[in-house]
């Protein structure tokens, strides 16, 4: 039998009003320690952020979800955050924020393969 192992994992969401606190599900950022794995997969609706917000600048939420993909994979450009360790760096993502970009409380499981379980979770709360 294959090993499981531990993984947390938040959703992340834009609020375009957070004062109402109605959000879109937007992406998943999942951590598995273990198999050494970080990552955030994301899309953007325009059309259901317009709809929530005509107001809404797509570009800087583009941005930010960018911006965190970067510093998920500690790529070029992440800043002094992508330096941080894998760990270091998930905490910092899914920190509680007031922001229109923001992550759900992180949710812990068991996988065989973190890429896999990523997107599962991408296609079950996201599409």
């Amino acid at each position: 039998m294959q090993e499981k192992f531990l993984f947390e994992y938040a959703v992340i969401r834009v609020m375009p009003r957070v004062e109402r606190e109605e959000f879109i599900n937007v992406g998943i950022i999942l951590y598995c320690a273990k198999q050494k794995f970080l990552k955030s997969i994301y899309i953007i609706d325009e059309n259901k952020l317009k709809t929530f917000s005509p107001e809404i600048d797509i570009d800087e939420i583009e941005a930010n979800l960018k911006a965190l993909q970067r510093i998920s994979a500690a790529a070029n450009g992440s800043g002094t955050i992508g330096a941080y360790d894998t760990a270091s760096r998930f905490r910092w993502l899914t920190a509680t924020r007031s922001t229109v970009v923001q992550c759900s409380k992180v949710h812990p499981g068991f996988c065989l393969n973190a890429q896999k379980t990523l997107n599962r979770l991408y296609e079950q709360l996201v599409l």
